[in-house]
């Protein structure tokens, strides 16, 4: 018979502890294999966001990785480069497993070969390149922020129709892929519906921010220290015409002191008055105003090669087109501090997202034209007065002789803007140049125009089609949909409502002036139309090669006419035909402010 002392053996110490009802040792357990399957799960997971798996395939390596290689994403000043996780997988768990459960679809695209030859993966990239547009949109491009966000950038270090954009963006409430498509890869936005890319990059209410006071005290900086650069320039300028001009009138002195004593004090006065500048010898035009108590407007004006206003409003060439057509931003409102670069890059040859703006570009034709502007009026006229030195010439390559209007080596043109005319404040003149005028991408030939009928009589056209308004017209292409041409030259609305139009002031005044000084008052509607209308101008090219054209016109003028008023701000436009141009050949302003004794005015008119 066995004994015992009346008590259980006791049970080792994993087996006596319970926690939630489990053995401490279950729980351990647990705990272990819960790290290790996390870390091999995790270590498995980072290991699909490397771009070594990611190019692991020969669809990703051959296609699209040769198109990331060498971007500003793969390489840069700073060395801190992009993968494809960075843009294409969430950091945060939550949407990163999401983004990993959708993608693995695309295991079954790689079985199925859906995208396993250049050709095929070409047909599918619009489709694959939309579906991320669509998901960075919807997480207000969150991937993009990761890196970018607007609370860091400072607009002194960008371009400034860089921050002006930006500032755009947080006002309205868009996100970074509106804007920045095919910054790795090739941009597929010319391919996409133009309707689909309207509803994809609409501003959402959502993404407005509050403007970041770093940013806006960055911009203060910024615009202060460009607003000295220009002070400081136009003061050198100002010396610079100032030590021209006196050297030219030390020379004149000299010249009518010898003609005095070869002619015994009887020197002709038009030998003395040879080689004016037209500024200080005086002119019958503008003779009784004091030019010299009137500040000057300096106006930059640029070279536009092809760019019409079809092709301002379209985005799959214009970045700014959105801007402009849905923001309501003007012209200048992006493009006022870079005109200098531009005109350089299109009067070389480029232009665009295509560089497609100048396929005949004229060797050593300048880009930009520095202009200055003084403007007056009294109770009866406005008087204005031009200057910029001349260039020289540069022979034109596609025109026998060189010269595209060999009698006349300057012109200028003056456009105000009337009412009624679709973004006329916005855009200023552009809205007469259109993509189907003389030596434009779609100018119709003299064999269309002849074939059109009564549409060259209405149009008074031969071989050209002069500048138009798009209210002449009963349709404007502006995509180019189906091969269609832009612009719309031979759809002219009917004479009564073309009369109608005029009338209430639909129209583009136009003020030429020609090398020799004559002058021509019309206006823009279906046509360029000269209506004989008062006009008075001088031009001359003074010793010192400083053009000079003055030229007025009655302050009320007549039909064709916009009407100059006290109390009101117009929108104006100047061209420039320089060394013997024509056509769209010229350099132009953007859209420019004109009021009379107005000093906000870019243009102030002052009384006398």
């Amino acid at each position: 018979m066995s004994q015992t002392n009346g008590s259980d053996p006791k049970k080792p110490i994993w087996r006596r502890y319970f926690l939630w009802g489990m053995p401490l040792a279950g729980i351990a357990g647990v705990f272990v294999a819960g790290i290790i399957f996390w870390g091999g799960f995790n270590t498995a997971m980072e290991a699909t966001n490397t771009k070594d798996f990611c190019i692991s395939c020969h669809e990703m390596e051959d296609f699209v990785y040769q198109e990331y290689k060498g971007t500003i994403h793969d390489v840069n000043r700073s060395g801190v480069g992009a993968v494809c996780s960075d843009c294409h997988v969430p950091k945060d768990w939550t949407h990163k497993m999401i983004r990993k459960i959708k993608a693995s679809k695309e295991l079954w695209g790689k079985l199925t070969g859906t995208i396993s030859t250049e050709e095929k993966f070409e047909a599918k990239r619009l489709h694959l390149a939309m579906n991320e547009w669509e998901r960075m949109k919807g997480s207000d491009s969150r991937e993009c922020r990761n890196c970018h966000h607007f609370d860091s950038m400072m607009p002194e270090f960008q371009a400034p129709r860089a921050r002006q954009q930006h500032l755009n963006a947080m006002k309205t409430g868009q996100t970074c892929i509106d804007c920045h498509k095919g910054i790795a890869h090739s941009d597929l936005r010319d391919r996409a519906d133009e309707e689909y890319l309207e509803a994809l990059e609409a501003p959402n209410p959502k993404f407005i921010r509050e403007i970041p006071q770093a940013y806006l005290d960055s911009l203060a900086r910024i615009e202060a220290r460009e607003a000295e650069e220009d002070a400081a320039r136009k003061a050198d300028a100002e010396a610079e015409k100032a030590r021209m001009t006196a050297a030219v009138e030390a020379a004149r002195a000299d010249e009518r002191a010898k003609v005095e004593a070869e002619m015994a004090g009887t020197a002709s006065d038009e030998t003395a008055s040879g080689g004016s500048d037209g500024a200080s010898a005086g002119g019958s035009v503008g003779a009784d105003v004091d030019w010299d108590a009137i500040a000057s407007a300096d106006l930059t004006l640029f070279y536009p090669g092809q760019a019409s206003f079809e092709w301002v409003q379209n985005g799959r060439n214009h970045g700014g087109a959105r801007p402009l057509t849905k923001g309501g931003d003007q012209c200048s409102t992006c493009h006022a501090k870079e005109l200098e670069t531009i005109g350089d890059k299109i009067v070389a040859g480029g232009g665009g997202k295509n560089d497609e703006l100048e396929p005949t570009p004229i060797p050593g034709k300048r880009g930009t034209i520095a202009a200055s502007l003084k403007a007056a009026y009294d109770d009866e006229n406005v008087y204005f007065r031009l200057q910029w030195m001349d260039a020289g010439h540069n022979p034109v390559p596609f025109v026998d002789g060189g010269k595209m209007d060999p009698d006349n080596q300057i012109k200028v043109g003056m456009m105000i803007t009337g009412t009624g005319i679709e973004m006329g404040e916005q855009v200023g003149c552009w809205a007469t140049c259109h993509a189907d005028n003389t030596y434009m991408p779609f100018d119709p030939g003299a064999d269309a125009i002849a074939a059109s009928g009564d549409i060259a009589t209405q149009l008074q056209a031969d071989k050209t089609i002069t500048k138009y308004l798009a209210e002449s017209r009963t349709d404007i292409e502006l995509k180019g949909r189906g091969d269609k041409p832009l612009g719309g030259w031979d759809k002219v609305k009917d004479p009564a409502e073309i009369d109608q139009l005029l009338a209430d002031g639909t129209f583009m005044d136009l003020l030429r002036v020609y090398a020799d000084g004559t002058a021509e008052n019309g206006y823009l509607l279906q046509n360029r139309t000269v209506n004989e209308g008062e006009m008075a101008a001088e031009a001359s090219l003074g010793a010192d090669g400083t053009w000079t054209v003055t030229f007025s016109r009655p302050l009320a003028g007549g039909e064709g006419d916009v009407a100059l008023e006290p109390g009101k701000t117009y929108t104006v436009g100047f061209a420039i035909h320089d060394d013997f141009a024509a056509a769209r050949f010229h350099h132009v302003t953007l859209n420019t402010s004109l009021a009379l004794d107005n000093p906000e005015a870019t243009i102030n008119v002052v009384k006398q």
